[in-house]
């Protein structure tokens, strides 16, 4: 009896398996948390890249030409036209346009001086995109003030990491992005 419990306690053929029932599970979520941080990065560049797409639109006058809604008392698209781009490119990159959510920024933008017309903060209340126009992109900064466009809003992603505090967490990534004015 004493040969056999030598031989059993000397044994590890069963040792790997026992290794590999602890560590594959740390391996998983390791993946797991891999890919869902991923896929967090990726709708917070997309939702970036849609803010910087807007803004870039919203600085930018309809050529001499070009007929199209415009802001008011200038040559520059209307805020329904600037929200229609940010829309499409959420759309463009199977991101929901609807799950939008305001986003404010703080400090507020200030108002350029002497700009006309004067600089306005304005969330769609339908989209929840705010567009800011002929605010300064550089308050309080040492050179001259710098007008320009801003846009920002809040897309929403949800965690789904299992045993962990981030499982069904809903996390709000800001989204801004500005450009100056091209008078």
């Amino acid at each position: 009896m004493r040969r056999w419990l030598q031989e059993m306690a000397g044994d590890t053929s069963a040792a790997e398996i026992a290794e590999a029932a602890l560590v594959l599970p740390l391996v998983f979520m390791l993946l797991l948390g891999i890919y869902w941080f991923g896929r967090a990065y990726n709708i917070y560049s997309t939702a970036t890249q849609a803010a910087q797409v807007g803004a870039g639109v919203a600085a930018k006058p309809y050529c001499a030409i070009c007929s199209g809604p415009s802001w008011p008392g200038t040559s520059f698209p209307d805020d329904a036209t600037v929200i229609t781009t940010v829309q499409n490119a959420l759309q463009a990159s199977k991101l929901d346009p609807t799950q939008v959510t305001a986003y404010s920024l703080s400090p507020a933008p200030t108002a350029c001086v002497a700009a006309t017309p004067a600089g306005v903060c304005k969330l769609d209340a339908a989209s929840n995109i705010t567009v800011c126009r002929n605010v300064q992109l550089n308050p309080g900064g040492a050179g001259p003030q710098e007008c320009g466009t801003i846009v920002s809003f809040h897309y929403p992603y949800q965690f789904y990491f299992p045993f962990t505090s981030l499982n069904f967490q809903l996390v709000n990534l800001p989204a801004a992005a500005e450009n100056s004015m091209e008078y």
